[in-house]
């Protein structure tokens, strides 16, 4: 992802830690990394922009990109379109990584129990009366729904490996921009990112940092 998501950052130029005090002329420029491209708020609800995709088990970034534009050097839109920042944590881990990620984890606990949820209960008709997944004591209870002398304790024990692998579950379902927009799209992101005039503005691809020696 790196050297093609880069080449889209403007320059700054900054003092070097190793420059004499009081000179103005040793400077080292480098990628302004505190720039950081976003979806707009607008695209993000916009259903003629973006597509549902479900991560397969196994898939990266570059493995999307390339069935979903054509190439692999353009992961970084699948991050940006899906908002991922961190891909260490934000991306689906595969089943195997799941496991060691929860054995380091938790250790001996792996199998402890993480939270209770309520089970579903309906009555006779089919009429919903209690919701299933929602977060409860170990004790909750309620009253049968067509016996009401009978008390039901409609509980579950959640442990952690099911928990992260619950939550592992729903990273995989992301938002996408639709491949017709892809070459507008890299357009308006290199143009976002670029600077404007301001007292550190030397072009629009470049800026120069202030230097609190001089």
């Amino acid at each position: 992802m790196a050297q093609h998501y880069f080449r889209q950052l403007p320059n700054i130029r900054y003092k070097s830690p190793l420059a004499e005090k009081y000179t103005n002329d040793n400077f080292v420029t480098t990628k302004n990394l505190f720039t950081r491209a976003k979806l707009r708020d607008d695209a993000g609800r916009d259903i003629t922009f973006l597509r549902s995709y479900t991560i397969r088990e196994g898939e990266r970034p570059q493995d999307v990109a390339d069935k979903m534009y054509g190439s692999p050097k353009y992961d970084w839109v699948v991050l940006i379109t899906a908002n991922i920042i961190n891909v260490q944590t934000e991306w689906p881990l595969t089943g195997p990584q799941l496991y060691n990620f929860c054995v380091d984890k938790y250790g001996n606990d792996l199998n402890a129990i993480h939270h209770y949820e309520t089970t579903e209960v309906k009555d006779k008709s089919g009429r919903l009366i209690m919701p299933e997944g929602k977060i409860v004591d170990s004790n909750f209870t309620i009253r049968h729904p067509d016996t009401h002398n009978i008390t039901l304790n409609p509980v579950i024990g959640v442990n952690n490996f099911l928990m992260e692998t619950r939550e592992n579950e729903k990273k995989r379902n992301i938002k996408l921009m639709r491949s017709a927009y892809l070459n507008n799209f890299i357009m308006e992101t290199r143009n976002s990112v670029l600077y404007t005039p301001s007292s550190q503005f030397e072009s629009r691809f470049l800026k120069k940092a202030h230097n609190p020696d001089i």
